[in-house]
């Protein structure tokens, strides 16, 4: 099977201080998830204004967030499954909400290549996680994958930052359904391995 090109979470050299800093200072996981999406959609308002280098950046810190909160939910006993659910539904409507901004910019300007990716990447990346979940809903456990968001926060984040817009569009559309589909054939062989006749008694 194959792995995310990046990490899940931080080096615990680098994630830990940070949690106990946040602990300390009576921050709460659901906090930081808020913030982190609220923080992505000043990004997208940036970004469908052609601010691309403001939005970049702001898309990078703000996201960063998601590599905190399940720590410090963990660290500080607040772990919960509405906790689970509120962040995985705000971190799918964070990373859409970036490429409408893009998808706005894109329209507004006429570059219709670029408008038709955007929307192109957020079908993909929602299937990504639709994949995953509806296997998981199965009893299956599949966190492979290609190109999952972490790999697509930092190209977006980088790529804004950078100027390589169209670029990145293309790369996050291509690799989000190339991603899709590689998660759905995993869990189909998962699947049908499970649900194949055991032979003999």
């Amino acid at each position: 099977m194959t792995r995310a090109l990046l990490p899940r979470r931080a080096p615990a050299a680098v994630l830990d201080p940070i949690v106990r800093l946040l602990a300390r200072a009576g921050v709460t996981p659901f906090a930081l998830t808020t913030v982190g999406f609220l923080g992505n959609v000043m990004a997208a308002v940036f970004v469908a204004q052609g601010a691309f280098l403001i939005g970049g950046v702001l898309v990078l810190v703000f996201s960063a967030l998601d590599m905190l909160d399940g720590a410090l939910a963990r660290s500080t006993g607040r772990a919960s499954r509405f906790g689970a659910l509120y962040d995985s539904t705000l971190d799918r409507v964070s990373e859409a909400v970036v490429l409408f901004g893009l998808a706005w910019w894109a329209i507004e300007g006429g570059h219709n290549t670029e408008a038709a990716l955007a929307f192109a990447a957020v079908v993909g990346s929602l299937m990504v996680s639709y994949v995953r979940a509806r296997a998981e809903g199965l009893g299956l456990e599949l966190k492979d994958g290609l190109f999952t968001r972490s790999e697509r926060v930092a190209l977006t984040g980088v790529a804004l930052i950078l100027g390589f817009v169209t670029a990145a569009l293309w790369a996050l559309a291509v690799l989000t359904m190339i991603t899709a589909a590689q998660r759905t054939w995993i869990a189909s062989r998962m699947l049908i391995e499970q649900d194949a006749p055991k032979g003999g008694r």
